[in-house]
């Protein structure tokens, strides 16, 4: 079986060589099988491979399908077990994951400002030694209950 991606599906739809298209449940996902006039199957792949494009949904397929002008199309849910989606791809990891590259980013840019804010600060520098030896001596004037 041959695969084909999105805009290769999109060609060979405008040219009319589609006859049919099969939503194949596999697992806890879907596949898109694809039945050319040439009479040579294939399946949708990944934009850049040739690895199955999977959906965990047979809606985003067909919205898909739909955009590449095809209405029609078959269910096959006979391998389709529910029960083995992959929940490491769903939306709610997905929005933690952005929320924390926000946060990283935003942490970034903090850091940064600190940074050039402390390079553009007009006072002379404070050797390391100094800074050391005055943090060590706030320390050691502490009472030793606080300290502990």
């Amino acid at each position: 079986m041959h695969s084909m991606t999105l805009e290769q599906l999109r060609a060979t739809v405008g040219a009319g060589g589609v006859t049919g298209v099969t939503l194949k449940g596999q697992g806890g996902g879907f596949f898109v099988e694809i039945a050319t006039r040439s009479g040579q199957a294939a399946f949708l792949s990944k934009a850049r491979s040739t690895e199955p494009r999977r959906f965990g949904n047979p809606t985003s397929a067909l919205i898909v399908l739909r955009d590449v002008g095809i209405a029609v199309a078959q269910l096959d849910a006979t391998n389709w077990n529910p029960d083995e989606k992959d929940m490491t791809r769903s939306r709610q990891n997905r929005a933690e994951a952005m929320r924390s590259a926000h946060e990283a980013a935003a942490y970034n840019q903090w850091l940064a400002s600190e940074i050039q804010a402390s390079i553009d600060d007009p006072r002379p520098s404070i050797p390391h030694d100094e800074v050391i030896a005055e943090m060590d001596a706030t320390i050691a004037a502490l009472p030793k209950k606080k300290r502990s």
